[in-house]
Order: structure tokens, then sequence, then C-alpha cells
């Protein structure tokens, strides 16, 4: 392990503005989610399931926007893809405190589907400035940031919450994130590498053409002038029949290792969901409720110091091998017998968490093209809150069914599984090319 890589990285001026940045940036909308369920339940006085509804439009909104989100960042650059989030976050979350639950849900939907892309720019402009060596501990370090934001924001959002201000807490989480948004938008960070080079090539070649047609002879000018229509409908058909042919080059990014990235960050929130909600209700169950933040700070803890040793290492781990362990090791949590034993038991599938959000998304970085990355890290994004819209659910309902230790097991079992299944999938790929 090399620990003087943290301060190498951190001694590049962009790499360090970017995680302080991104760091900020997140923190309002880390602490949106408790704020939003608790203002419907103590301030519309709705149940927990309106309010679990309410989360889940919102995470169906997130996961249909990051895709597209990503997408803009590629085509139009970055500043302009921001513009639709800034004006959406102040106007819908100063709205949302304001009306009843039943317009509240359709507000949050646009308000998830035009969230401010945060976690995929920062990821996307972290794989053009870091490289080598420096991309695996800037990913590291990055997931440890996100550690660090989900143990301040969501302990903020509670306070305001429970303390009666959930109304302007809501709002100043929409302010809070477009202030962040402009900060964003004036730093600027690259989402692509710098081609300089190839765009003045670019210009000298379309001058030389130009050249070259208006020195042509008269009769090839009038050759050309009479080719111009066939040329026209040509393009015409081609444009009409190409509609299949442009969605398989829109996703020609999407090859079989990066389906199987995918699957890992599905994988990575469905258990790490299932596990917060099984954590709850364990002590919930036992009368130790107000013990929850202890468990939560050793197991976020843990993640940190796992995320600092990974992003130390010399070497890349697979992020499915990663995710079998973690998953492996949610398991034995459900043998607890009160918070301090869950807290110890907590600390093994903690110390590879932030491990497995960053191998994938250094994967993600090395196996698309920058040209594509954005759209493909909304994807990867995409991926990671559906697991986590499927992992709470599927938890509770084998708390409900057979007990608190059911969702440890559930959840845990069920990301071993996947992590066979795929790489029993790669072994089978790997032997056709050899065959190949």
């Amino acid at each position: 392990m090399n620990f003087a890589l943290y301060r190498e990285l951190l001694a590049v001026r962009p790499i360090r503005r970017l995680l302080l940045v991104g760091m900020i940036a997140r923190i309002p909308h880390s602490a949106a989610g408790v704020l939003l369920t608790l203002h419907i339940v103590l301030t519309l006085g709705q149940g927990y399931a309106a309010a679990g509804a309410a989360a889940a439009v919102m995470t169906i909104g997130i996961a249909v926007g990051a895709p597209w989100r990503g997408r803009r960042v590629d085509t139009v650059g970055l500043r302009k893809a921001l513009i639709p989030s800034l004006i959406s976050e102040t106007v819908i979350w100063s709205v949302v405190p304001h009306v009843s639950y039943e317009v509240l849900l359709p507000l949050v939907f646009v308000g998830g589907l035009l969230t401010l892309p945060i976690f995929s720019v920062v990821r996307q402009s972290l794989g053009v400035l870091a490289t080598g060596e420096q991309r695996r501990t800037a990913f590291a370090l990055d997931a440890i940031a996100t550690e660090l934001v989900f143990m301040i924001g969501p302990a903020v959002g509670a306070v305001v919450a429970t303390s009666g201000q959930s109304v302007l807490g809501l709002t100043v989480v929409g302010v809070a994130t477009s202030v962040s948004g402009l900060f964003l938008m004036w730093f600027n960070p690259p989402t692509r590498s710098a081609a300089p080079d190839a765009s003045l090539e670019a210009e000298e070649l379309e001058r030389a053409e130009a050249a070259v047609v208006a020195a042509a002879p008269a009769h090839l000018q009038e050759a050309a002038a009479e080719l111009a229509p066939l040329a026209a409908a040509e393009e015409r058909r081609q444009r009409r029949s190409g509609l299949r042919h442009r969605v398989i080059h829109n996703f020609s990014w999407f090859t079989a290792a990066v389906a199987a990235v995918f699957a890992v960050a599905f994988g990575a929130g469905m258990v790490l969901s299932g596990t917060d909600v099984g954590i709850v209700a364990a002590l919930q169950t036992g009368g130790h409720q107000a013990e929850i933040g202890i468990v939560f700070l050793f197991w976020c803890a843990a993640s940190v110091v796992g995320g600092i040793l990974y992003g130390a290492m010399h070497r890349t781990i697979s992020p499915i091998l990663l995710l079998l362990g973690m998953s492996a090791l949610t398991v034995p949590m459900a043998f607890a017998t009160d918070t301090w034993t869950l807290s110890l038991l907590a600390l093994l599938p903690g110390l590879l968490c932030a491990p497995v959000l960053s191998a994938a998304s250094e994967k993600v970085a090395e196996l698309v093209d920058e040209s594509r990355r954005g759209e493909a890290m909304g994807w990867y994004g995409s991926s990671l809150t559906g697991g986590v819209a499927l992992g709470a659910p599927l938890a509770g309902l084998f708390i409900d069914v057979i007990g608190p230790s059911a969702g440890f097991v559930s959840v845990g079992v069920a990301g071993v599984a996947l992590c066979l299944v795929g790489l029993a999938l790669q072994r089978v790929r790997r032997r056709r090319l050899a065959r190949a």
C-alpha cells in the first residue's frame, strides 16, 4: 500500500476542489430523504407507508433522470446541462413543503428527474483528472466523502424535522443545492480530456476542403450540383431506416463488462439499503431505537477505513469479488444480540462498502470512452438507485414475516447469489472467447 498517493492526489488543486465541492453539494440531498419522510408523517399527518411511497416516487425520478442528465453533460457541456437542475431544485423544494400529499407526489418525481447530477459529474470528472493509480485513490476518496456526507446529512435532517422546521428545512435543501450547482458551474470541472490538436486539425481540414472546391473546374462543380439531389435522397432514406442503427450506436459502449459493473452497483445498493432497514428494525424491536446512531457510526466508520485502505493499494480488486465479500459478511449480522454486538458485526461488511463503490466507479471510467462516460455514470447511478429501491422492501418483507434477523439474511444471500451468477457468466464468456 502507498498512502503517499493521498498526499500526491490532494496536492492537485482541481481534484482537491472537486472533492470538496462535491462533498458540500451532496449534504443537502442526503438530508432531503429524512426531511421529506418526517414532513409527511409529522406535518401532513400521513403514515410511514405514504412517506415510503413518496420516497419511492422520488427514487424512480432520480433513476429515470440520471442517464439523461449524464447524456446532456456529454453533449452540451456541464454548464448548460446544469441549468434545468438549478431552476428546478429551488422552485420544487420551495413549493413541496406547502402543498398537500397528492400534489407532493408528482412534484418530488419531477424533482428527482431534474436533480443536480452531482454524483455522476464528480465521478466523471475524477475519471478525467486522475489517471493510473491516482484514479483508484480518487474514487476511494470520493466514496469516503460520500460516507461522511451520509453521517452528517440525515442526522441534521432529523434534528431539523423533529424540531418542527421541516418546511424551512426542505426549502433550504433546494436553495443550498442550487447554490452548490452554481459553484460547480463556476468551477466547471472537465468532463473529458482536452484535445486542442484534434480541433485544430479539423479546422485545417475544413479549410483545405473549401479551397479544393473553390479551385475545382466549373464542369466538376456542375456535376457535383447534379449529384446533390441524389445524395440528399440517399441521406433521407438512410435517416428513415437508420433508427435501429442509431440506437445500437448510442449504446455501443454498453458491453457485457459494463453490464456486469452495473449489476454490481445494483447489488451494492440492494445490500446497503436492506442492511439499513435491518439495523433499524433490530434495534426498534429490542426497544433500543435511541442507539441506532451507534451502529451507523461503526458501520460508516468501517467504510471510511476500508476506503482509505483500498485507495492506497497498488492493485485493483474486481468489484464483483468485493460485493461477494460484503454480501456474505452481512449475513452474520443476523446473530447480533444487542447494540454492541450488532455494531461490531457491522464492521466487517462496512469495511468493504466504500471499496465496492470506488472499484465499480473506477471500472466504469476504465471501460467507457470519455465521450459517453457521463451517460454511463448516469446509468451506473440508476443501477445503484434501483438496488436501493429493491433492497429496503425486500428486507422489510422478510422482517415482517420472520423477524429482524431475516432482513440481513435476505439481502446478504441475494447479494451472494447475484455475484455467483455473475462469476459463472464471466467464466462462460471467457471460455467462448478462448474457443473463438
